[in-house]
Formats: C-alpha cells, structure tokens, sequence
C-alpha cells in the first residue's frame, strides 16, 4: 500500500476440499442475526460489511468508525459471520463497526489479508472527518490489527505519506506469535477446546508458507521490537486465564506497558476463546462491550 512498509504479496495454493467444507460449515453455523440491519459494502476495493448503531441504519453515524478484523485462523471466517458481534459492538459504542471480507489462507498467503486491512483503513482513515477510526480484531484478526497498527505506526516514524494510525486498538483473545510454543498451550489444552497447538500451527503454515513466523513481527507481532511499539495508541485488551493463547495476551500486554503504551487488560477466567463473540447472551460479553464504549470515551 502507498506509504505503508508492506512485504510484496505472494502467490499462495488452493484450499483443500477439506478446508473448503470447514468454510462452508462456518458459514451455516454463524449466519447473520436475521433482527440485525447491515449493509454489504466495499471500502478500498475490498468488500465487507457495514453495521450502524442506528434503526434503522443511518450514513452519517456519530463518530469516526470501528475497523474489527475477524478471526479464524486467517484461513477461516468472513465477515457476515461477525454481524451479530458487530451489531453488539456498534449498539454499546454508538459508532459504525466495518468488518473487512479480507483474503483467506492458504489462497492468499501473508500479507495478502494485511494488505487488504490496509487498503479498508486508508479508505476509511480520512483526516479531514476528524479522529481516526478505532482498529479492532478478534483471534487471528487481533494479530492482524496490531500488525496493522505497527505498519501505520513504522510509516508515521519515517515520515512516509500515510493515512493516520488507529486512535485505540481493541484486542479480543488475540493470536500474535505464530511460533505456537507459549507454555499456555500445553497447560491449557485440557481446557481450551477451540484452540489448540495443532490448529494454530495448521493455520499458521497455511497463512506463512515458508516465511519463519520468528522473522516477521508483522505476522508474529508479540516478537516485533520493543522500539517498534513505542507510540502505539491505547490498547483495551480481553483474553480468558483458561485460553491457549492467554500467554500471546499477557506477552503483549507486558511489552506494550514496557514501551510506554497505555494498556487495560482484562483477564477472566472460565470463559472461551473469544467469548464476546461466541457467547452473545453471557452478561460477561456484554460488560465488554461496554468497557469497549468506556475505554473509547463514550460511557
């Protein structure tokens, strides 16, 4: 993307008929709330969904919007399948929320879905409308939007022609170090049964191929240096004690505060992998989303 320190994209291979049917499963499993108004859109030549706080929706919502990147291993999910969590996220905040349709692995390789998230945000990132928008991302997306934030971030230190970085990052069980070799991942496999070492190393030599997860901080962000966090915005961050990936989330939430960056974690315990997403009616689900609308100034 103009302005923004991206690897060159590369050519990736076909899904297997197996992943292509977990797909399909994914899909009939999470269709969009039928009570829930949404419009498909395109932001930067990139399609995605749009949900407005409003009913019915209104284009000129308040606020600069909320960028939320899906999770699934970067080779699972798409965006009609995170309506409902949008439409939790927008009704709490008052803000749109866009969920990017980004490219999936092994199709598309990295950074294939990163340079798509960058192509949303510079459509969407406008300085003219005031603030920048806010990033978010679950799982898989939640490294993705930190990857994001670090590329934006790298551009606005060398004084490159960019759009302006995000003004929060909201990091719901984010996935941010492909190695798959933190200790939470053995002493958490019992418990945590959506996501385990083996899927994570499945997903991450999909979306990698080839490209050492230790070598790239803008695929591994948990490994970028600790000077490439500094000037980071504010980070709202929710992961449970009993995840795989709950080390990913206290690794970051240490480096982060290290470098100076404001950080509210929230650490709960007897809750799944992205419980604001799969558990839509816990009161635990709904109390995030509304620390999302006081971290973002709105309660």
């Amino acid at each position: 993307m103009i302005g923004l320190p991206l690897p060159p994209p590369r050519a990736g291979r076909p899904a297997s008929p197996e992943l292509l049917e977990r797909r399909r499963a994914v899909r009939r499993a999470t269709p969009p709330p039928g009570e829930v108004r949404w419009k498909a859109e395109e932001f930067g030549g990139v399609a995605g969904i749009a949900v407005d706080p409003g009913d019915p929706p209104a284009d000129d919502s308040a606020g600069p919007p909320i960028v939320h990147l899906h999770g699934g291993g970067y080779r699972l999910g798409g965006a009609e399948g995170w309506v409902g969590l949008a439409h939790r996220m927008a009704r709490a905040t008052g803000r749109r929320v866009i969920v990017p349709e980004y490219r999936l692995a092994p199709e598309h390789p990295f950074p294939a879905a990163l340079h798509d998230a960058a192509a949303v945000w510079q459509a969407v990132a406008d300085p003219a409308q005031g603030p920048p928008p806010v990033l978010s991302g679950d799982s898989a997306g939640g490294g993705l939007a930190v990857a994001l934030a670090l590329a934006l971030r790298s551009a606005a230190a060398a004084e490159s022609p960019a759009v302006p970085g995000p003004h929060r990052l909201v990091l719901l069980s984010p996935l941010l170090d492909l190695r798959a070799d933190a200790p939470s991942y053995r002493l958490n496999a019992e418990r945590d049964r959506l996501w385990g070492r083996s899927a994570a190393r499945e997903a991450a030599e999909g979306y990698l191929q080839g490209v050492p997860p230790e070598a790239e901080p803008l695929a591994s962000p948990l490994l970028a240096d600790p000077a490439a966090l500094a000037g980071l915005p504010p980070v709202l961050l929710f992961a449970g004690t009993g995840e795989a990936l709950i080390d990913d989330a206290t690794g970051f939430a240490r480096r982060a505060a290290r470098a100076q960056v404001a950080v509210e974690a929230h650490f709960l315990p007897e809750l799944p992998h992205v419980w604001p997403l799969l558990l839509p009616d816990d009161p635990r689900s709904a109390e995030a989303m509304a620390r999302v609308a006081d971290f973002l100034g709105l309660s």
